[in-house]
This record gives C-alpha cells, sequence and structure tokens, in this order.
C-alpha cells in the first residue's frame, strides 16, 4: 500500500506548453493600455478662430525616407501601410523629398477604401517644414509643398532649422529666423497652414524669437531630437510652463528619433522594462514620451511595428523615472561635425 504522501511525490502534472504561457503571463506585472491614444490641444502658433480647433496626434509617422529620389518616391508603399494600421499623423518635410509620396499615399489609401482624398486627407494631421534656404520665400515655399503633396493646407508648418542659408546652401548671415518668423505668420494668416511651429530650437532661440517685436504668434510645436540619452528635461520644462498674458501658453515638444535607434532600444534597462512587461522596447520608449506629455513621430516602415507603435501604455511613474535616468545628453541623429558645428553653426549658436 502507498501512503498518500508518497503516491503525491510521484505524480508529475504535465501542463501543455500555451496554458504555461498564460500562467507566466498571468503572473507578469502589467501595464494598463491606451484604449485611445491622446491628442494634445495647441495653445499657440493658430489663428484665433482656431484656439481649441487644432488637435495633433501623440504618435505620427516619421515620413523621412533617405537621400535618393528612389527611396523618396518607395516612401508611398509604407505611408499608405501606415494609414492602413490607423495612423492619423504625418511628419514629412520639403527637405525630405516626401511630400508629394506621402499626397500619394493619400489618394491610394482612399481608393482602397471606396472613399475620396479629400475626406481622407480631412482626418489626417499633417506636417510639413520650410527649408533653411526658403526663410526669405516662406509663401512661395509652402505653395510648393502644398503642389507637391496635391493637398490645400498642412495642419502644422515647422521652421526646421535656426540657420538661414542661401540658395548654394551656405549660410545666409543677412537673414535671422526672427524675419523668417514674419513669413511663418503670414501663411497663417493665408490659411494655408493650420498651425506653425518650430524645429530644433533652444530654449537661447526659443526667448530670442519670443521677444521679437515682430513675433505676434507664438511657436505651437518644437520638434527636437528626444530619446532617453537625450531626454531635455530643461527644455521640456520651460517650455511646458510658459504663459502669456497671465495665461499658460506652452509649446509642445514632438520629439524625432524618438526611439533612439537600436543604441537605445537595446539598452539594458529598456530591454529589461520591455521583458518585465512583455512589450518592446521602442513601445516602452514611446509609452515614456506619451507619460512626459510629449509627442513622437518615428519612423517605421514595417506594418506590423507600425501597428505596435501605436498600441502603447500607461507607465507608472517610478518606470518613466527609470527611463529618464538614462539621460547623458547624447545627440544620435544631428551630431557636430569635425569644427564642433551643426549645418554650419557652432553649438553655442545653436544653444545646445
Amino acid at each position: 500500500m502507498i501512503r498518500a504522501s508518497k503516491l503525491c511525490s510521484l505524480l508529475v502534472i504535465t501542463f501543455p506548453t500555451s496554458i504555461l504561457k498564460f500562467i507566466t503571463h498571468r503572473n507578469m506585472p502589467q501595464l494598463k493600455p491606451f484604449e485611445q491614444l491622446p491628442h494634445i490641444e495647441l495653445v499657440n502658433g493658430v489663428l484665433d478662430e482656431n484656439v481649441g480647433k487644432v488637435h495633433m496626434p501623440v504618435i505620427g509617422l516619421g515620413c523621412w525616407s533617405g537621400t535618393t529620389p528612389e527611396t523618396q518616391a518607395a516612401a508611398k508603399e509604407w505611408i499608405v501601410t501606415a494609414l492602413k494600421a490607423g495612423y492619423k499623423h504625418l511628419d514629412t518635410a520639403h527637405g525630405y523629398g516626401t511630400e508629394g509620396s506621402v499626397g500619394k499615399a493619400i489618394r491610394e489609401y482612399a481608393a482602397s477604401i471606396g472613399s475620396d482624398p479629400v475626406t481622407e486627407r480631412r482626418k489626417l494631421f499633417i506636417t510639413t517644414k520650410l527649408p533653411p534656404q526658403h526663410g526669405r520665400t516662406v509663401e512661395d515655399s509652402i505653395n510648393e509643398s502644398l503642389a507637391r503633396a496635391e493637398i490645400d493646407y498642412y495642419d502644422l508648418y515647422l521652421v526646421h532649422w535656426p540657420q538661414s542659408e542661401n540658395a548654394s546652401g551656405g549660410l545666409d548671415e543677412a537673414w535671422d529666423f526672427t524675419r523668417t518668423w514674419e513669413g511663418m505668420q503670414k501663411v497663417l494668416e493665408k490659411k494655408l497652414v493650420r498651425a506653425i511651429g518650430v524645429s530644433n530650437f533652444s530654449i537661447k532661440n526659443l526667448k530670442k524669437l519670443l521677444e521679437a517685436p515682430t513675433t505676434t504668434v507664438w511657436p505651437a510645436v518644437n520638434q527636437v531630437e528626444l530619446h532617453p540619452l537625450l531626454a531635455q528635461p530643461g527644455l521640456l520644462e520651460y517650455c511646458k510652463t510658459l504663459t502669456r498674458t497671465g495665461k499658460p501658453a506652452p509649446i509642445f515638444l514632438t520629439a524625432y528619433t524618438p526611439t533612439g535607434y537600436d543604441t537605445v532600444r537595446s539598452s539594458p534597462k529598456i530591454v529589461e522594462l520591455a521583458k518585465k512587461y512583455s512589450t518592446s522596447p521602442a513601445q516602452i520608449v514611446l509609452s515614456w514620451h506619451v507619460a512626459r506629455g510629449g509627442i513622437a513621430v518615428p519612423k517605421s516602415t514595417d506594418m506590423q511595428r507600425q501597428k505596435d507603435n501605436l498600441n502603447l501604455y500607461h507607465l507608472p511613474q517610478e518606470v518613466v523615472a527609470e527611463v529618464t535616468a538614462l539621460d547623458k545628453e547624447q545627440r544620435l541623429c544631428n551630431k557636430p561635425d569635425a569644427d564642433g558645428k551643426v549645418w554650419g553653426w557652432t553649438m553655442e549658436q545653436m544653444g545646445w
């Protein structure tokens, strides 16, 4: 006769792999997913009649696609997959060479679902940027960008760089970004764009722009390189706490290079958090951007990763702090050249 205790020691219970995975998953800490990603209501950079009416999705698709006509034209295919994945925010630029691909993608997507391009375009938030060599001809430049995409307005128009260049690509020292901003305000008045902003502006250059006597409209957005290795806490705090006539007047930060390439995504802490919460490194980092009140425009040409980048989570403050602690003030994208300059400007001029 076998005693019960000995019988129990002889029993081996085998569970199917799927059940073991389910049990393991249930025992792991979970993050609460967003049912719907938020939109940010732009406070600055819009006409008075549009205050409270221009809403920017916090995740967009970065539409940079290399430097050759072939790769720029090929962007249409993966922009279409992004629209099918549910993207409502596209980020392009005159200098990217993909404004035309954005327009073609919208028309192809509309046809694929039996809709018309005008209707589908109006469901989107589209950003483009003024190149440095067009500071003297802002209206001509935006009209060129509109014609390339075959649309009748952009939602957001950014001064791509604080530097001004001449037609040959050299610095235009006689032209200042405060004068470029005068042209930006005019195209806003003409309703060629719904909002205006800047890109690659430091606190130093933002202060100069905001204090200029010709600046009547403040930027809605400042798009900068921003990721866990370059968390930009000072710039974020400055932009978030701006006030005008006694009222909050934040300039929202949009992050380019938001997941920091593989340098950030493969870092031990990000990999550890992704494993802990059964998500991807990119989802951890993009959720971090949203938790900080920011906007991010990751580029992805893969439809599954495009979908993943829209499926984000509410991060606990302790996780936000862990990711922010990775900050090293390390630029991965627009780094100074051998002469210590970024597109012709010293780091002091950039305010970096």
